[in-house]
């Protein structure tokens, strides 16, 4: 939605290469990075509500596929992760740090393209539009838009194979609306009120209130809930905390006053079937900030016991738009 918008607003975007059915081996990728040391433009202020900012970076790489980056997940505390792309890659890599913690880059980065049952890229927007990114163990669990569906994968890096199975994503198709489907798919933590459960929320698909659906899709709780939607906010990825808490990420984009994002906070307990839910808002941000179309988060926990917080944007391929990569600590958690 937000590339279409950008796309009518200003003709020069362009839309991105999509992978042929050549182009399904692993490619080693070189990024370069240039720091961003300060979250709000021209202030040195590090706090930001309860978030302190660490660090980010502007991402960039001469490899034709490099952008899109819609979610991403760690394989370990801050370190390795992967990711998808809407524009049907997969990417692997490891966040470098300073002596501080603080990012300075990515290394070992890698892009496949998504294949199909006869290890051929699929190649087509329609059916490798993925958005949502759930991992554990070695199964990943992917969010597809356009052709809705939320697919499983075993995680190979550079080896990702074709889809190993789909799940039954509870809501009715004929509420998920075209390019407004599941951006958030996630694992609740296994002691908690969802007991471990994948949850699936999707970016703009809502009922007759005006409430977003999503679903929880297995588990004691298993059924469709619905978020509270405020604004012109849309939800873009979400991330279940140390303390089992929901933080979703959110986005809003218009003419007049540009792309924003915003965190907000779900009590997990009070998910519910045939339940909505809201939270607190502890963040938002516009262009006076360093963001941009930001659509991928996780949380993990640091050596020394804190909650971090990490950010990717989508580029839509665009040149008025950046690859983005930001990093919070959450120094109280409400």
């Amino acid at each position: 939605m937000f590339a279409a918008a950008m796309a009518a607003a200003f003709p020069v975007v362009a839309t991105g290469p999509v992978a042929n059915a050549q182009e399904a081996a692993s490619s080693p990728v070189t990024i370069r990075s240039l720091q961003i040391r300060r979250f709000r433009i021209g202030s040195d202020e590090t706090k930001f509500g309860p978030f302190e900012f660490v660090g980010g970076m502007d991402l960039h790489s001469s490899f034709e596929h490099f952008a899109s980056m819609s979610a991403f997940r760690f394989l370990d505390q801050g370190n390795r992760f992967m990711g998808v792309t809407d524009s049907g890659f997969w990417y692997f890599g490891k966040v470098d740090r300073d002596i501080y913690g603080a990012p300075t880059g990515f290394s070992g980065f890698s892009m496949q393209a998504m294949v199909g049952a006869d290890g051929k890229a699929i190649g087509e927007k329609w059916f490798t539009d993925a958005e949502a990114l759930a991992v554990r163990g070695d199964e990943a669990t992917v969010g597809f838009e356009r052709e809705h569906r939320i697919s499983t994968f075993t995680i190979k890096p550079g080896e990702m194979g074709a889809e190993t199975g789909r799940l039954d994503f509870l809501v009715p198709g004929r509420e998920l609306r075209r390019n407004k489907g599941f951006e958030t798919v996630a694992y609740a933590p296994a002691d908690g009120p969802l007991r471990g459960a994948r949850i699936a929320i999707s970016e703009r698909s809502i009922d007759s209130n005006g409430n977003i659906f999503a679903a929880v899709l297995e588990g004691p709780r298993k059924g469709i809930f619905k978020v509270a939607r405020h604004g012109e906010f849309d939800i873009t990825d979400g991330t279940f905390l140390a303390n089992g808490d929901l933080l979703l990420l959110e986005r809003s984009f218009n003419m007049a006053e540009g792309v924003k994002m915003r965190l907000r906070l779900i009590d997990t307990a009070r998910i519910f079937k045939n339940r909505t839910v809201d939270g607190k808002i502890l963040l938002e941000a516009d262009l006076n900030y360093q963001i941009d179309n930001m659509e991928g988060i996780d949380s993990w926990v640091d050596a020394q016991g804190r909650q971090r917080i990490s950010m990717v944007s989508d580029d839509n391929h665009s040149i008025l738009q950046r690859n983005l990569y930001l990093e919070f600590i959450l120094d109280e958690q409400p």
